[in-house]
């Protein structure tokens, strides 16, 4: 095994002693941790964690093709706004991670809330995970299929399970008509490799 960076290990340290026993957003770590709630940085550490003590750096996932985003579609349907400071991620897991199936996705979501599919109200919408899209248009309903898994109930994870090897993940936030808010609503593109 490859040394540990200390850094980390110690930004770590004072990440998880610093929000032990706190709900909601850690004040000194918020810009750090980019707004993740307190699931989400130890989450996120955790990640960071076992990165720096595999030396896994694993180079970004190139992000999906997603057509521009309009507040009208061509039929006339208003798309839903989203909250300014709305961010979408996953709580545990990382670009560039391992896992063994069945693989636990946790999401994780900050500044709106979470509503079934069908129920209009809001600041909020419903998850959608998209595993190995590499395009998708943010101005149609999302497909439903193997692809694209619809979490129209409100659930905020699943269990999955994967053919061996690297695949892409993606949460896009819909709205009561699964279609995604504008702005778009999504988290990062990553790769994990599935043993």
């Amino acid at each position: 095994m490859r040394s540990f960076n200390l850094a980390t290990a110690a930004l770590a340290a004072a990440t998880l002693a610093g929000c032990a026993g706190h709900g909601g957003h850690h004040p000194t770590m918020q810009g750090a941790m980019d707004g993740r709630t307190h699931g989400g940085m130890h989450g996120g550490m955790q990640g960071a964690m076992h990165a720096s003590m595999h030396g896994n750096q694993a180079p970004a996932t190139a992000p999906a093709r997603v057509s521009a985003s309009t507040p009208t579609l061509s039929s006339g349907y208003k798309k839903v706004a989203a909250a300014p400071n709305a961010r979408l991620y996953f709580v545990n897991l990382a670009n560039g991670q391992t896992v063994s199936n069945p693989v636990r996705v946790v999401f994780g979501l900050s500044g709106m809330g979470v509503a079934p599919a069908g129920v209009e109200k809001e600041g909020t919408g419903h998850h959608h995970l998209l595993v190995d899209v590499a395009e998708w248009d943010a101005n149609a309903p999302l497909p439903a299929n193997d692809n694209f898994r619809h979490f129209g109930l409100g659930q905020t994870e699943t269990s999955l399970t994967l053919a061996p090897g690297t695949h892409t993940l993606q949460l896009v936030l819909g709205d009561q008509n699964h279609i995604p808010h504008h702005p778009v609503v999504a988290s990062e593109r990553i790769t994990i490799t599935v043993k």
